[in-house]
């Protein structure tokens, strides 16, 4: 790796962090373009430079997470079903999940499908919940539990979120903003556990990559988030679904030609 290397992945994990499209399974594939294996600091890297993401929304919405304690109260009941599964289940996903290629393609492919054939079918409910501290602690541990299925790389904590939240009867921007909010305790206690276990054997110059990493991922971060907001106004995730379809068939067809 190289700083080169850092900042194309920090415009990667910073675009597609909050876009249902999943910012781990298109670092891998972005690693696997640019001929870098998955080595114990490629993926840690990954992990870490979510960092830069979470503090975009903290910028933006430090009141809600800060202030707000009602609103607080409920991102850290979403947050708990995630933080007991990934305990359990750390050295699996970064042993095994976190090295394959093909469950990252197949996990894109099929949630493109499914993101596709759940807005075409879904239909809003007449009383939809649009306020963040209004949400019942019971729906918000259901949407901590539907993230959790984020857990396996390609399927996406967003895109997980988002859906679990429109099945249970959240507003549209209402289940965006509180995904943007539960990422904040979800990304900083998977970054903080793995930078525990593993950064004491980087060197100078791989923390640099990570703090590069880390600007680059913050700025890139802003800019999704606010494409994000604006979009949703007047579409629905069909087009992200098209989108995480073709993109595993451009890289199959990579793969194929390489």
């Amino acid at each position: 790796m190289d700083f080169l290397h850092a900042i194309i992945f920090g415009i990667v994990e910073g675009i597609t962090e909050f876009l249902p499209i999943s910012s781990t399974g298109h670092l891998m594939l972005t690693a696997q373009v640019m001929g870098l294996g998955q080595t114990e600091f490629l993926k840690t890297f990954e992990i870490a430079i979510q960092l830069g993401a979470i503090l975009s929304v903290v910028v933006l919405y430090w009141r809600s997470l800060l202030v707000d304690m009602e609103i607080a109260k409920r991102v850290i009941a979403a947050f708990l079903p995630t933080a007991v599964l990934g305990l359990l289940f750390y050295k699996i996903i970064k042993r095994y999940l976190l090295a394959s290629t093909h469950v990252v393609l197949w996990s894109l492919f099929l949630g493109g499908i499914f993101l596709i054939v759940f807005e075409i079918f879904h239909r809003h409910r007449e009383e939809q919940i649009d306020d963040l501290a209004s949400i019942p602690y019971p729906t918000a541990l259901l949407i901590g539990l539907f993230q959790s299925v984020a857990m396996v790389p390609g399927v996406s904590r967003s895109a997980a979120t988002i859906v679990g939240g429109l099945i249970l009867g959240l507003k549209r921007r209402t289940i965006v903003e509180f995904s943007f909010l539960l990422a904040v305790p979800t990304m900083l206690a998977a970054t903080c556990l793995d930078l525990y276990k593993n950064a004491g054997s980087f060197s100078v110059e791989q923390m640099g990559f990570l703090a590069v990493g880390f600007v680059v991922s913050f700025i890139a971060a802003l800019v999704g988030i606010k494409f994000l907001l604006n979009f949703i106004k007047h579409h629905t995730f069909i087009p992200f679904g098209i989108y995480r379809v073709a993109i595993v068939l451009l890289f199959w067809v990579f793969l194929l030609v390489r």
